[in-house]
């Protein structure tokens, strides 16, 4: 009820008049059926835009502190995660990968959507890092189609660092969705989902144009911590 209430009455209205989205594709995404959504992640506000934008509802997973703050600002973070289909996990005891995978399988068995961000972590510079292949699990065990979808300028409306995004228009692009039926029952095989995840990350450059680094985003954030 809360979710309905917040993308249709609040969230998604004042979004739409303010920042006028541009949605290529959107009828790409199926209208009923599992299906997971792949992004790439320019910025805070692509966990915003894009699951509001698209008719279905998209779940996200997030750290489950992020659903105990207190007083008003506490409560105004778990309504965001909620308004945007984001549900918590727990990701103590380094089981968060394992955790964000149980649950997408969860939400796909039920006939959902889940979202997902390949890389991991949010582009240090814009241009698409290489994927983690548990998008490729969730593919493969599942049997769900897998829709691309680029974020085109959303580091230009809110660039790292910058709480208050800037007033333009967003522009998000969805692509043909990626049938991987015909690796059925290879689920586990690590040179399958490295297949798998390359040739997503592929669509995603393709329909963004951004520049493609062979390499986790992650660890390049961590060389530049580092020195």
């Amino acid at each position: 009820m809360v979710y309905w209430l917040l993308k249709y009455i609040v969230l998604g209205p004042i979004l739409r008049v303010i920042f006028w989205p541009d949605v290529e594709g959107r009828d790409l995404v199926p209208r009923t059926g599992a299906a997971i959504i792949a992004s790439n992640h320019l910025s805070f506000c692509d966990s915003i835009f894009m699951p509001l934008m698209v008719r279905r509802k998209v779940v996200f997973v997030a750290k489950a502190d992020y659903f105990l703050g207190t007083g008003i600002k506490g409560f105004l973070i778990k309504m965001f995660f909620i308004g945007t289909g984001t549900i918590p996990v727990d990701r103590s005891g380094g089981r968060a990968a394992a955790a964000a995978i149980d649950t997408g399988l969860r939400i796909l068995r039920e006939g959902d959507l889940f979202g997902i961000y390949p890389e991991g972590t949010r582009s240090p510079d814009g241009r698409l890092y290489r994927g983690k292949t548990g998008v490729a699990r969730l593919a493969l065990a599942s049997g769900a189609p897998v829709i691309p979808v680029v974020m085109l300028n959303s580091d230009t409306v809110q660039p790292p660092g910058r709480i208050r995004p800037k007033v333009m228009r967003v522009r998000i692009r969805f692509g043909e969705p990626l049938d991987f039926s015909r690796y059925e029952g290879m689920a586990g095989d690590r040179f399958v989902e490295r297949a798998v995840t390359d040739e997503i990350m592929y669509e995603l450059m393709e329909l963004s144009g951004r520049e493609y680094v062979d390499e986790y985003a992650a660890k390049v954030k961590e060389k530049a911590a580092a020195t």
